[in-house]
């Protein structure tokens, strides 16, 4: 059974390898991240999702590069956004990508925020599945895309 490590990015090289993950991401896709500023997020990758306002996450399979990533940043006061959860191809039967998002989940209530947002595209149905199971419902869009079908999701992270 291979080794699944998750661990929160904090040196150059972790940030690097989530940097290779997100351009692998970026080029799964069939459109153009630049509406999202993708560029200057992967420019400024450490600083867009450092504490105390945000972690990122990594997967690493024995202990070989990074095989999956997850971010959490603030969106706005309370909110925090699931930005870039992918895992590479190869590794998808090792459920990385529910691992990602229960830390993803754990973490942004560590960090105090009360929701947790994402949006996704249609094609991305296994995701949406995950959402779903994981406690997540769909909202209005909360912010602007492009591209036809996308999906809002929102989770409540503390209860009252």
């Amino acid at each position: 059974m291979p080794n699944v490590q998750l661990k929160i990015a904090a040196t150059t090289r972790d940030f690097e390898q989530a940097r290779i993950l997100f351009e692998e991401y970026a080029r799964s896709l069939d459109f153009d991240l630049s509406y999202q500023d993708f560029q200057q997020e992967l420019d400024g990758i450490a600083q867009q999702y450092k504490a105390p306002e945000g972690a990122l996450l990594l997967c690493f399979v024995d202990n070989e590069n990074a095989v999956g990533c997850a971010g959490v940043r603030k969106f706005a006061d309370g909110i925090a956004e699931l930005k870039r959860l992918y895992v590479n191809p190869d590794h998808r039967s090792l459920k990385i990508g529910k691992q990602l998002l229960e830390m993803a989940i754990r973490t942004a209530g560590q960090l105090h925020y009360e929701y947790m947002r994402l949006d996704t595209v249609p094609g991305q149905t296994k995701a949406q599945e995950l959402y779903h199971y994981l406690g997540f419902y769909e909202i209005a869009p909360y912010r602007y895309s492009p591209i036809k079908g996308t999906i809002y999701f929102e989770k409540r992270l503390v209860e009252i």
